[in-house]
């Protein structure tokens, strides 16, 4: 056993309070990077190449005064509530889903590393966990899925689990063709019968990407949870009977990360 491997094992079993407190501050940091990308969705829906570009410049400032934030505005959680929620410059609001974001990152990546065990399979999970934050987030805001975040994360399936016993390749490669074949046609369905587009092409490449990670036995309780739940928020917002546009990938999103820890933590 290697050396970091084994400051890995004395922290989690030794120093079990500490390790998970780094664990949640680290989510939280990586939270907070990912609340700029967010921020940034629609640009890089439309970048090509220049993705790094769009995400490292210009550095994290407000949106509506343009000024550049200061080390202590980009405290996670913290900085939020020191500025009572608004820019410290203008007065803009910012966003509640910032902090809400860096939170649900620092708490989930604490739950990965309880579910997992080996430093790998955990670092996996943690980086499920950061795209699928990212694209539940811009679903809801911005109606976005881009390609730069869906394509990486199915890659990043298969890689997984071409190094994992978690689910056979071939379970993997299936369960990616899939996701996202059955939501195709679902949507050629609906477009032929009812002309009207129920889904986009990003749900169907995110599927595909859960699929990747999951496998193709997991595609119907992801579809099943994602759909119930949206039908819950829909009839809550009195979105049921309406032309309104629908994130379904937020749903998947939710709905694949809830299959992924009950079937790591169940197995």
């Amino acid at each position: 056993m290697s050396t970091p491997q084994q400051l890995f094992f004395l922290m989690r079993e030794e120093y079990t309070l500490l390790f998970y407190m780094q664990c949640l501050l680290l989510g939280a940091i990586v939270g907070s990077f990912l609340g700029m990308v967010i921020s940034r969705g629609p640009r890089l829906a439309q970048a090509d190449s220049a993705v790094l570009y769009h995400l490292s410049f210009p550095a994290s400032h407000c949106h509506h005064c343009h000024h550049s934030l200061s080390w202590w505005e980009n405290i996670p959680v913290v900085s939020w509530f020191i500025l009572h929620g608004q820019c410290h410059h203008c007065g803009e609001p910012i966003p509640r889903w910032l902090p809400g974001v860096e939170i649900s990152c620092g708490l989930l990546f604490v739950l990965m590393a309880m579910v997992f065990h080996h430093p790998g399979d955990i670092m996996a999970g943690w980086l499920l966990v950061s795209f699928l934050i990212i694209l539940s987030v811009l679903d809801w805001q911005y109606l976005l899925l881009p390609d730069c975040f869906t394509l990486p994360l199915l890659w990043l399936g298969l890689l997984f689990n071409t190094f994992s016993d978690s689910v056979a390749l071939h379970d993997a490669i299936l369960g990616a063709a899939a996701g996202y074949g059955f939501l195709w046609a679902l949507y050629w369905f609906f477009r032929l019968a009812m002309n009207k587009e129920a889904l986009g092409y990003g749900d169907f490449k995110l599927l595909a990407a859960l699929g990747a990670w999951l496998g193709w036995q997991s595609l119907p309780y992801i579809c099943l949870i994602a759909s119930c739940v949206g039908l819950l928020f829909a009839a809550k917002e009195r979105r049921l009977n309406t032309a309104l546009p629908f994130p379904f990938g937020s749903y998947l999103s939710f709905a694949g990360l809830w299959v992924f820890i009950c079937y790591h933590y169940g197995g």
